[in-house]
């Protein structure tokens, strides 16, 4: 048997790859409306974006996928890309984006250490856009253990966040 390995605490998801089926479709949502960045462009087959200059977040590509059906809900594969927002009005602000463009949310909800909008891409591969609360404010069980849930979340709140 080997020995227990705990894999170390400053470790990240670095990117997710997404096969796409029309790459300036997945522009006009991952650029355009969410807002990264173009960092690299590989042909006309791949593109990685990124926020804040980091070399890419997400690779974006047709290698396997051009003109290919959207994602079947009921296959495997990836359930969705979360993307962390470092405030509560970062969230809310991305939120009036899909609001004013009218692009549909699958869900929002209150996880008591997070908040999140649900969404799926233009290839119908979720995305979970979310703000995680300060740690200090995790709802905690007596044993010491995450109390997380899910509940609905007040849009409307969220909203507030903008006009303080």
């Amino acid at each position: 048997m080997t020995e227990k390995y705990i894999i170390p605490a400053q470790t990240r998801i670095g990117h997710v790859h997404l096969k796409v089926a029309d790459l300036n479709r997945s522009l006009e949502f991952y650029r355009d409306l969410l807002g990264f960045e173009v960092t690299l462009e590989y042909g006309s087959q791949a593109v990685f974006i990124s926020a804040g200059g980091y070399h890419h977040h997400i690779g974006l590509n047709t290698w396997h996928s051009k003109g290919a059906p959207p994602v079947s809900k009921e296959g495997s594969g990836l359930y969705h890309t979360a993307i962390l927002y470092p405030t509560r009005k970062d969230l809310a602000i991305i939120y009036e984006r899909l609001r004013k463009a009218e692009y549909p949310l699958t869900g929002a909800s209150d996880h008591g250490v997070s908040e999140a909008l649900y969404l799926d891409d233009p290839d119908g591969n979720g995305v979970e856009l979310y703000w995680d609360r300060p740690k200090e404010q995790w709802p905690a069980k007596e044993n010491g253990s995450l109390d997380m849930y899910t509940n609905a979340l007040d849009l409307n709140d969220l909203l507030k966040e903008i006009d303080d």
